[in-house]
């Protein structure tokens, strides 16, 4: 007879991001949950990861949150389920923090235990061979499908799983998971689906778990919430002694990273939040009625996201703090890309300025648009496949905002200071190149699932 209640602990909206607190972690251990389960991914931190492979979170920051989940699922035996390892998922960081919990294990003398992992790169020429078999990689967000040179342009693609391989490696036995990308809230529905609770209440649970503490107030980040699930209805409780869910901060967090706060997809089908009902049921926990999952119909869709290689990049920060370059700054800005333009009329490279006190955040999509700030901060940033030319034109551009001649300066302090005399080499430019899904037969096709036992 299967469970009638599931309890699961979700330590951290993104593991190792920023440390897990300990203090609200422990007091949810010491409650003995069913799982320990954690989100360690985001596309929210850029193409660059993905494109360079490799982690935007502190190593030892992603150590520390692994061994405390770790050390508290091994002395209670209960499954401990990682999904998006290293921030991308992709077949590197998978390995990474398998050998992280290896050495766990090997460091505190761990019993032996079964973990499963899988992978979640894409191989180009398999998105090749569907194309030219004439199947389209439908474009999400307003993209439109896939092409040949947008797959040519792509350095590394990772799917993003729904529950399957989680499900998969559960009913092998496993007692730890380590997944490739992963769709946040499948980390956490993938075991209440597993333990025999509907879709619509496991697919909640993993949505508002997946942040931990960003459903609770006051806001707080990196401390651990409790979901506490029936077949009818999914609580939520803030672990923090100064936090608490409540009903407007966990509707709240359905409007969280989406454009429709009613709706969350995932492959296999969309969870419906818009009948969802919220009810405050003690001080600390908020109690979820009605959601709603709706299944794919035909095959499942897995999405798709992809990094290309733009160039190499440099950085420069220059201040400006006089009112009339303030009330002006476009003119310097065009000013100072005309004379980089001037100096390499031929060459291919990217110059861009982002203006903080302006619209630094926004750009384009800035509704303020009269400068009301008394000093600027604009950073530059230079994009070319030659490192030199990179360098020069991101000096270039910073230098001039100092040099730009504006009609009524007549003195030769110039316009700006610089943060930095120099320009900074800074990580390589990649962009997005691909939020697409591809059709697949068998939910599992790109998520191969392995074993291995560990410990003493």
């Amino acid at each position: 007879m299967g469970k009638d209640t599931l309890r699961i602990i979700s330590p951290n909206g993104h593991l190792g991001f920023a440390p897990t607190k300990e203090g609200s972690f422990y007091i949810g251990a010491e409650t003995k949950p069913d799982y320990y389960c954690c989100d360690s991914g985001s596309d929210d931190i850029g193409p660059v990861p993905l494109g360079m492979d490799k982690c935007a979170s502190h190593p030892d920051w992603q150590y520390h949150d692994l061994e405390l989940m770790l050390l508290a699922s091994r002395e209670q035996g209960v499954p401990m389920i990682i999904g998006s390892a290293g921030d991308t998922g992709t077949n590197s960081r998978v390995d990474m923090y398998v050998e992280m919990i290896r050495d766990m294990a090997k460091k505190h003398g761990l019993k032996k235990f079964k973990l499963a992992y899988f992978y979640s790169e894409v191989d180009k020429e398999y998105l090749r061979r569907k194309m030219l078999a004439g199947e389209t990689i439908e474009g999400l967000n307003s993209r439109t499908s896939l092409t040949m040179e947008e797959l040519d342009a792509t350095t590394r693609i990772v799917a993003v799983s729904g529950v399957h391989p989680f499900i998969k490696a559960l009913e092998m036995g496993a007692d730890v998971i380590i997944g490739g990308r992963t769709s946040d809230a499948c980390v956490f529905a993938s075991a209440a689906i597993y333990e025999g609770f509907p879709e619509n209440i496991a697919y909640y649970t993993g949505k508002v778990l997946e942040c931990a503490s960003f459903c609770c107030e006051p806001y707080g980040a990196k401390e651990s919430v409790i979901g506490t699930i029936t077949k009818d209805d999914v609580k939520v409780t803030a672990m923090a002694p100064f936090q608490r869910c409540t009903i407007a901060s966990v509707a709240g967090h359905a409007m969280y990273e989406r454009t429709n706060p009613y709706y969350e997809y995932v492959a296999g089908g969309c969870l419906d939040m818009s009948e969802c009902a919220y009810e405050q049921f003690d001080e600390k926990t908020c109690r979820i009625t009605n959601p709603k999952f709706i299944p794919i119909e035909g095959r499942i869709k897995v999405k798709l996201e992809g990094s290309g290689y733009i160039g190499k990049r440099y950085m420069g920060l220059a201040g400006v703090r006089d009112p009339y370059t303030i009330k002006n700054i476009d003119k310097v800005i065009d000013w100072a890309k005309s004379q980089v333009a001037e100096r390499h009329p031929d060459d291919k490279y990217e110059l861009s300025y982002r203006i903080f006190g302006k619209n630094g955040v926004m750009g384009d999509m800035e509704p303020v648009k009269e400068t009301k700030s008394h000093e600027l901060l604009i950073v530059v940033e230079g994009v070319a496949d030659d490192d030199a030319l990179a360098q020069e034109v991101t000096l270039i551009g910073m230098r001039q905002i100092f040099y730009a001649r504006l009609p009524e300066v007549k003195g030769t302090a110039g316009t700006a200071a610089f943060i930095l005399d120099e320009v900074t080499k800074i990580s390589d430019a990649y962009t997005w190149t691909m939020d697409h899904t591809v059709e697949v037969d068998d939910p599992l096709e790109l998520f191969p699932v392995s074993m291995i036992e560990i410990g003493e």
